[in-house]
């Protein structure tokens, strides 16, 4: 099995992700800013995070590809899974709008909590009220049209959706301490130190955090 994994950004991987994805039988085909048409027919797509917009088609013509590809596939049913920005461009090829969140960015380490309709959900059931998770973002979209929202957090609503066969998380689920840290350094923000005395939380929740995404790319392998 192939999983295309789309990467903007040099630091942004696939985490913990990478491993779970391995496990299960998937072969990775890396592209960085780019798609190809073979990418349709993969068994499973999976968008990374990115510091552009889900709307800056003029300024990065990737963008326009990968939510072309992605508008295909879900009409295709072919499973894709969004992470961060990628979560964005799944929720716009499926209808939504993607804009400035009015709450400001979300940034830290903190809860998604997990909706009912996440423990109705093969991919998530078991996975309690609350994940402890890396959120990193500014953007956020309206209810995806056709899909079900599974997680919000007190900022931002729209945390974790399913649609057809695909899902997305605003949140960083495949984002480990070690990553975090690096991320920080690469930043460099005025905040870091106090963000980085955070790790210990998403250290501590790795090993459930994993066992969550065990459980979705069974799912997707499924799919």
């Amino acid at each position: 099995m192939r999983a295309v994994v789309l990467q903007h950004e040099e630091h942004e991987d696939l985490g913990l992700l990478g491993p779970v994805l391995t496990a299960a039988g998937f072969t990775l085909v890396r592209r960085f800013r780019a798609v190809e048409h073979a990418d349709v027919a993969a068994e499973l797509v999976v968008v990374l995070g990115g510091s552009m917009s889900a709307n800056d088609v003029a300024e990065h013509p990737f963008i326009g590809a990968e939510r072309a590809l992605l508008i295909e596939r879900l009409a295709l049913e072919r499973p894709c899974l969004g992470i961060c920005l990628g979560s964005q461009l799944l929720a716009a090829a499926a209808g939504a709008e993607v804009f400035q969140g009015k709450n400001g960015p979300e940034i830290g380490i903190g809860p998604a909590k997990w909706m009912k309709a996440a423990q109705e959900d093969p991919a998530f059931q078991g996975v309690g009220a609350k994940s402890t998770v890396a959120h990193w973002h500014a953007q956020t979209f309206t209810p995806v049209p056709g899909g079900t929202l599974l997680a919000s957090t007190d900022r931002y609503a729209q945390q974790a959706f399913r649609v057809g066969r695909s899902y997305g998380l605003q949140f960083h689920l495949e984002l480990g301490a070690e990553q975090w840290l690096s991320w920080l350094k690469v930043h460099a923000r005025a905040d870091a130190d106090a963000l980085a005395r955070d790790a210990g939380k998403l250290r501590a929740a790795e090993p459930a955090n994993v066992a969550v995404l065990e459980r979705l790319v069974r799912a997707l392998s499924r799919a």
